[in-house]
């Protein structure tokens, strides 16, 4: 049996070399609408689940990372820190797949078809995240998904239609986790663990973000950067913060008009 270590830096290197091989056309498609939506000063909507969340934050806010894109994390079915009691893991992923969440989620903001949204699921199987993105598509708005196709092979919805996200999307970014996501074996485990998809989905995320910045800043629109001491020194970086979130606070008062 291959050391688990290596396992599990093999299949992460085998995911973004996958990443390279296959994704970077569509991540180009993404960045190029993303860029448009947000130079049009409307908003890239970025929803997720569960461990899903992970990815939705790592696109906006933090450092390296820039406003136009607006994060939906609904805390019922992401907050995980206590796992079971209130607020527990089984809530959480029985609430995933109540059926008709998505007009209830768009109902609370003011959207329009200049804008588009990034659904993230791994699977691409849970009900929410599908349901999100039909009603996306029903108000007009261009829909991205970041999913594993590997993983969603061997899936099956949880969402009444029967459709996966990628079925549902108008653009499928593959993240190439491997089917159940884990990826190393142990001698005496029936069980794989260490999962890829933070990994891989994360680096679809940065990709993307670099993109639209370099398409944004082609575009006459360079974005207002969240930006560490160490590059532009701390004044700067205290000067810029603020406007960063300014500029966010303009961007996402569109949605509460």
């Amino acid at each position: 049996m291959v050391d688990v270590l290596e396992q599990y830096l093999t299949a992460a290197r085998a995911a973004l070399d996958a990443i390279e091989r296959d994704t970077l056309g569509p991540i180009r498609q993404a960045a190029e609408r993303f860029a448009q939506t947000i130079h049009k000063n409307r908003l890239v909507h970025i929803f997720g689940t569960g461990h899903s969340r992970m990815a939705v934050e790592e696109m906006f806010p933090r450092y390296g990372s820039f406003p136009g894109f607006h994060p939906i994390v609904e805390l019922s079915m992401t907050f995980h820190n206590q796992v079971v009691g209130a607020n527990g893991q089984r809530q959480a992923m029985f609430l995933e797949n109540v059926q008709g969440f998505g007009p209830v989620v768009w109902r609370n903001f003011v959207t329009s078809s200049d804008d588009c949204l990034l659904a993230i699921s791994t699977s691409g199987c849970n009900a929410v995240t599908i349901d999100v993105a039909l009603e996306a598509k029903r108000l007009g708005m261009f829909v991205v998904a970041l999913t594993s196709l590997p993983h969603a092979n061997v899936s099956t919805s949880k969402h009444a239609s029967g459709k996966k996200l990628c079925d549902v999307a108008d653009l499928v970014l593959d993240q190439h986790a491997p089917p159940g996501d884990s990826a190393v074996r142990i001698d005496g485990l029936a069980s794989p663990v260490a999962p890829i998809s933070s990994i891989s989905g994360c680096a679809v995320i940065n990709l993307l973000k670099a993109e639209t910045a370099r398409r944004l800043t082609e575009l006459g629109s360079p974005p207002k950067v969240l930006t560490a001491a160490c590059h532009i020194g701390a004044e700067a970086a205290r000067e810029l913060f603020e406007a960063t979130y300014d500029d966010y606070r303009r961007r996402v008062g569109v949605l509460y008009q």
